[in-house]
């Protein structure tokens, strides 16, 4: 799961942190709101426990942005705002 995301609106880093309850595959992807993907942060395996990434948006405009996470069967999507 998505533990926390800060921070929240951001400028031009923001922190995902999150955790995983068993060995997944992971893919940790970012969307514009339009949907199309415009980064992927994290795609493949990772053993459980807790993780901590940045993603350096210095180069998109201001926008809401969505990260999207899926390990195994899990999805979530959590909402971000970069304001430059």
């Amino acid at each position: 799961t998505i533990h926390n995301i800060y921070p929240n609106p951001f400028n031009p880093i923001v922190n995902i942190n999150y955790g995983l309850p068993i060995n997944s595959h992971v893919k940790i992807q970012i969307y514009n709101i339009n949907g199309k993907r415009i980064e992927t942060l994290i795609k493949g395996n990772q053993t459980l426990g807790y993780y901590s990434l940045s993603w350096d948006a210095s180069a998109y405009p201001s926008a809401v942005y969505f990260v999207s996470m899926e390990a195994g069967s899990f999805k979530e999507t959590r909402k971000i705002l970069l304001l430059k």
